[in-house]
């Protein structure tokens, strides 16, 4: 049978406001505990309703980043009095959350240093410079650390583009390589084929020539003609940079019932998020999703196969799960199939793994980039 998904994929599943909606209750639980914890002088309700109130802005800061931020630090400001709270640094991951998803640092500078020197008049009455500089620095580390992940994510953004640009050229440069080996070889020959058939049919009378022979000459000129006629379509392909992928939903729903048999059916889950893929990334992960569920089927003996889409912002991941015959990791790794995956998922800047399965079987899960940061 086909392993359920562990925890961290469930995770990774859901929504990325429900994830924020969990890590706000969390956190507000872990306010409340750490007060209690260092003998907080106010009552549970009231340190629940501030750690609360300064975790609830977190589930909101993927589309309002800054406001969350400033409501955050209001609420914190309200619970000042009770210094055995550490709602301030909850308040202080906000500003670090928004200075990372907005470009606007000095704005951010501005409100972390300015809400943390409110706090320090509020919740001590500073009389020496120390204490300002300290609210100073403090205010300051957020938005250093958000802008840093923020410049990394671009560097990152920028970095997986230039190798899918990169991995697009020598793939194209590869197909016009063999498109005029092909071409020179294959095409030259099928042409030769069909004249020397030709040639023969127009020596040769009618009358001299047994049926069974004249109607082989026409089939093999016949036959000679498809395949030129099919070698040039893909030849066309090839220099296009045309073909089948994974964004035609339709063309892989076919593939995958194509594939299946009856002794072997192939199920297929997919995400269903409408995030427009690269072409070549499309293209490649077709090819990969093809290779993976045809080996499965016809090469490992499987039973059931099980295909998983994920569309994301950061990566397109394929998963092919199946209950076939276990044997050495090298072994498998050695077939040409795989070895083309893997070639092909890492000249797209991915990865390809092939791992075992308990209590036989194989997976073969590919993870290819998009060239864009998750949000």
């Amino acid at each position: 049978m086909i392993r359920t998904p562990g925890p961290v994929s469930a995770w990774l599943r859901l929504a990325p406001l429900a994830r924020d909606a969990v890590l706000a209750v969390a956190t507000s639980a872990a306010l409340v505990a750490a007060a209690l914890l260092e003998g907080a002088s106010a009552s549970t309700a009231l340190l629940a309703l501030l750690s609360a109130g300064a975790a609830a802005p977190l589930v909101l800061v993927r589309r309002f980043p800054f406001p969350a931020a400033l409501a955050s630090a209001a609420v914190v400001l309200c619970g000042a009095g009770i210094p055995e709270w550490s709602g301030r640094l909850v308040a202080m991951a906000a500003f670090c959350a928004a200075a990372y998803r907005v470009a606007r640092p000095l704005l951010m500078l501005a409100a972390s240093i300015g809400w943390l020197l409110v706090l320090l008049f509020v919740a001590t009455h500073p009389d020496g410079v120390a204490a300002f500089g300290e609210a100073v620095v403090t205010g300051i580390a957020p938005v250093a650390v958000g802008t840093a992940l923020r410049v990394s994510r671009e560097h990152a953004r920028q970095s997986v583009r230039l190798q899918q640009v990169e991995a697009a050229r020598e793939i194209a440069e590869e197909h016009a390589r063999v498109a005029r080996e092909v071409h020179d070889a294959v095409g030259h020959h099928l042409t030769a084929i069909r004249m020397q058939a030709g040639a023969a049919r127009h020596v040769l009378r009618a009358e001299d020539v047994p049926p069974v022979a004249g109607a082989a000459l026409a089939t093999i000129d016949g036959l000679a003609a498809s395949a030129l006629a099919d070698v040039r379509s893909l030849l066309d392909e090839l220099r296009e940079g045309r073909g089948p992928t994974l964004a035609d939903r339709a063309g892989v729903r076919a593939l995958v019932q194509r594939l299946g048999t009856g002794a072997c059916p192939v199920a297929l889950t997919d995400n269903d998020t409408d995030v427009p893929l690269p072409a070549a990334v499309g293209r490649g992960g077709y090819r990969v999703l093809q290779e993976a569920v045809t080996n499965a089927v016809r090469h490992a003996g499987a039973t059931e196969v099980r295909v998983r889409i994920g569309r994301a912002p950061s990566a397109l991941a394929i998963a092919v799960e199946d209950d076939g015959r276990s044997c050495s990791p090298d072994a498998a790794a050695e077939g040409h199939g795989i070895r083309g995956m893997r070639e092909r998922a890492h000249a797209l800047g991915g990865t390809l793994q092939l791992t075992a399965r308990e209590p036989h079987g194989w997976t073969v899960e590919a993870v290819l980039p998009t060239g864009s940061a998750v949000p």
